[in-house]
This record gives structure tokens, sequence and C-alpha cells, in this order.
């Protein structure tokens, strides 16, 4: 039980975790150790220049290569793939799994694209991004693995389009961020929650004043992934129970919470300032690891870090407070809440639900909703509806995020989503393991802009 402040900040600065913590450290001199984290949560070795609207120059067909073919990699092959010759060409697929490799091929080459194919080891993936015929690199693998290879293919001249989340870990966060300003490459996380229906309306009243002045937000995700994701093997070697075995905190933030950060301008006149974080027990996990087969290597377990339902609450530099609740593992029934509240509306999804002032109490009523719906629907739903119905993806979120990517590149525009979203959003994830340790501490947001979050700034996707 004896830790020193010098062995504890040791563990912190070298990214080594703070499993194990005895209680103890936090007792009479707490507040002086949390400010000292905090001083070294936000302390960014960085020199580069922030340039929250990078643009380049216009690239007429993207050529693309994928790491990770498992189920989102695949579908993002089959978007990208769609959209050949006009936006975008695949050149290359790249799964350790051979099968899984050549079944993106097949995709591609039922529509007229000949790829190459990388499979067979964990690092065959440093080979492809070594082509010279590859402007996009899209990542779609386990998150340990994001930091890594987002870094190695920007040094390596390419953007690149990852999964969620960017990175785990503060220090990849800021090697992140880093390397974009370094390469002049863009790295976008591919949040496609952003690019939904109900979200992108929400945006739009929000642009149009319809919640007035914004007070409060609610993000979650809720979505019970017992069966087959965590104890099944519809992931590559389990890797996502895995996580909740190590680590107790908001694991997945970013669905949720990328709708409220446009909803209230972060980075474009507001930040994320700290946040605190507290988890239930964990029961749900070693339960149902009773019922799975024998021969499953998480079979009756109870070692299990993760508490069965993460709550993190954020204030904004504004003074807005956000709500972001993390459960995978109870029956509660699916949601992301999207919850907004503001000084003239409120919103709450699932179901989705309008409350305005001036139009009676309560909420709105079915024909009175619909004509809200109407008025301020996002155009590129109705642009897109053919394609959509086509390709689809998650109602189509995910056809919408992936054409507007290439939109983008093609025209030569700054991306809806940069390098600095992907690292404040992503952060919840360590910041929460973090705060969770330490007795549910209030932690600070490292400010990536290093101060220019206070500049208002357009969002491309409102001008589409």
């Amino acid at each position: 039980m004896n830790v020193t402040r010098r062995n504890f900040l040791m563990k912190f600065s070298l990214g080594a975790g703070l499993m194990g913590l005895p209680g103890s450290v936090l007792k009479a001199d707490s507040f002086s150790l949390i400010n000292e984290i905090n001083q070294r949560i936000t302390k960014l070795p960085m020199e580069g220049t922030v340039n929250l609207d990078l643009k380049v120059a216009p690239i007429k067909q993207v050529r693309v290569g994928f790491i990770g073919l498992g189920n989102r990699g695949t579908s993002h092959v089959e978007h990208y793939a769609a959209m050949y010759p006009e936006k975008a060409k695949v050149v290359a697929v790249c799964d350790v799994r051979k099968e899984m490799a050549q079944r993106a091929a097949d995709i591609c080459k039922k529509l007229n694209q000949k790829v190459a194919v990388y499979s067979g080891t964990l690092d065959i993936w440093k080979e492809m991004v070594e082509r010279d015929d590859i402007d996009l690199i899209i990542i779609a693998t386990p998150w340990e693995y994001h930091a890594p290879m987002a870094i190695e293919a920007m040094k390596r001249g390419k953007h690149v389009a990852s999964e969620v989340p960017i990175a785990i870990s503060v220090e990849e966060l800021n090697a992140v961020v880093r390397t974009s300003e370094e390469t002049g490459r863009h790295c976008m996380m591919m949040e496609n929650v952003n690019y939904g229906n109900e979200e992108l309306w929400v945006l739009n009243m929000v642009r149009n004043g319809i919640f007035g002045t914004l007070t409060h937000g609610e993000a979650a995700y809720i979505h019970d992934l017992k069966e087959p994701y965590l104890f099944g093997d519809a992931y590559y070697n389990q890797w996502r129970i895995r996580h909740h075995v190590t680590t107790d905190g908001n694991l997945y933030p970013t669905h949720g919470l990328g709708p409220i950060a446009w909803y209230m301008d972060i980075h474009r006149g507001d930040r994320f300032d700290y946040m605190v974080s507290m988890s239930s027990n964990q029961a749900s996990l070693t339960e149902h690891s009773k019922t799975v087969d024998s021969s499953n290597e998480f079979y009756n377990r109870d070692d299990f870090k993760h508490g069965d339902i993460n709550s993190s609450l954020i204030k904004t530099a504004l003074g807005r407070s956000i709500l972001v609740q993390h459960d995978v593992v109870t029956n509660r029934p699916y949601s992301r809440i999207n919850a907004l509240s503001g000084s003239k509306g409120y919103h709450e999804g699932y179901p989705s639900r309008l409350s305005v002032k001036g139009m009676g109490h309560g909420w709105l009523e079915e024909g009175a909703y619909k004509e809200m719906r109407e008025k301020f629907d996002h155009p590129i739903w109705s642009d897109l509806k053919d394609e959509i119905l086509k390709y689809g993806g998650h109602g189509g979120m995910d056809f919408v995020m992936n054409y507007r990517i290439l939109d983008c590149l093609n025209k030569g525009l700054p991306l809806d989503m940069n390098v600095y979203d992907a690292a404040a959003w992503s952060a919840v994830f360590p910041l929460s393991a973090l705060s969770v340790e330490l007795g549910s501490a209030p932690l600070k947001f490292p400010d990536w802009t290093r101060g220019k979050w206070k500049e208002s700034r357009d969002l491309g996707i409102m001008k589409f």
C-alpha cells in the first residue's frame, strides 16, 4: 500500500496504466496529486502548426487501401468500390486472415476493380502503406492498432480515415495529432453517427436557432454486445472483451458524443474542458460467462474490471454539460440517447421526440413533429436517397459518411472531422479510465488546438 507520488506519476508518464492502484493514494494530499496529473495530461510536447481547416489539392479519383476486413472493413470496401470510377478506386486490401482479404478482393472484382491482396501476418499492412499508388488508408482493425497504423500511413504520405476511437491513450493521441501536423495529411475518425438522418436534422435545427442557447447534452452507446461480439467469434481473437478485463471506463464514447460535439460547436467556439467518470459494479459479464461453452476462453470468469455501466460527465469551456454513458452488457434496449437541451427547445432520441418553446407543452404531436422534420431535414439525405437505399450501412449513415469523405477529397475541401476532433472525442476513453481509477477525480482535456478552438468556423457538411 506504500505508493509514493513520484512512483505514481512515473507510472502515468510512462503510459503503463493505473491498474491495481491502491485507494490509499487518494487521501490527504489527493488534490495536489490530481493537480500534478492534470498538468502532465495537458502538457503537449508539440511545436507544429495547428490547422483546423486542413486542405490539400483536389484528388479527382481517390485511390484507397484498406486495413482490417471484418464487419466494418468489408462494409467500407463495398461503399468505396461502388463509387468507382467517378470518385474512388480500390487499390489494395489487407487483413491478417487470408479468407477475409480475398472476400474483399472478390467484392471489388464484381465491380470491375482488380486489387492487390495482403494477408498472412500481423505486420503485412506495413508493406501495403509503402505503395506509392494509394492516397487514402481506411483502418478498421482492433482499437489498439488504430494509432500505430494511422501514424505510419501518414508518415508514408497517405491520408487516413480510421474507425473509432483514433487512439486509446493520451500519449498516442498526442502522437497522432503531431504526425498529422508534421506531414500535412488528413487524419479523420470515421464517426458515422454524425451523418445519421436524425443527427443531421437536429444539427440543422441548432444552426437555425430552434434550440436557443445550448446548455446540456446526453450521449451514449447502449448496446448489448454479449453475443456474438464479446463472448462469441464475431471479432478476431475476441479482441473487444479483452478490454473489459483490463480497463474500467468509457471504452466507446464517440457514437453518441460526436453529434453532441457538432451541436455544441466543439473546436468552433467551445471545447471539452474537464470530465469526471464513475462505473457501476460489474455483474453481467461474470454471470453470462457461466452460460457459455466451457471451451470458451472467457468461460466462468470473474476478473472483468469494467463495470456494467460507466457514466462520464464533461464540462465545456462555455459551461455546458454533457453526460456520456457506456453500457454494452446489460439488457437495456439500444440507445445513443441523443438528447440536447437549450433555452428554447429540447430533443431526445429513442424514440425521437421534440419540444419547442411556443409550440405547446410537452412533446410535439405527430403532425407538428413531421412538419419540423420536413422543414429542417438535411439535404444530403434527399440528394443521396437512391444510393442510400441501395448501399445502406446502419440505415444509410455509413454510405453518407463515406460519400462525404470522398467528396471533400475530390474537391480539395477540409474534412468535416479533423484530427483535433478525433483526439478530443477519443480522449474520453483514457481519461474516463483514469478518473475511475482515481475515485472519479476531475481530469482536464488536453487542448490539441492550442487555443484555436475559440475561433468561429464553418462546418463543411452544413454547406452541402
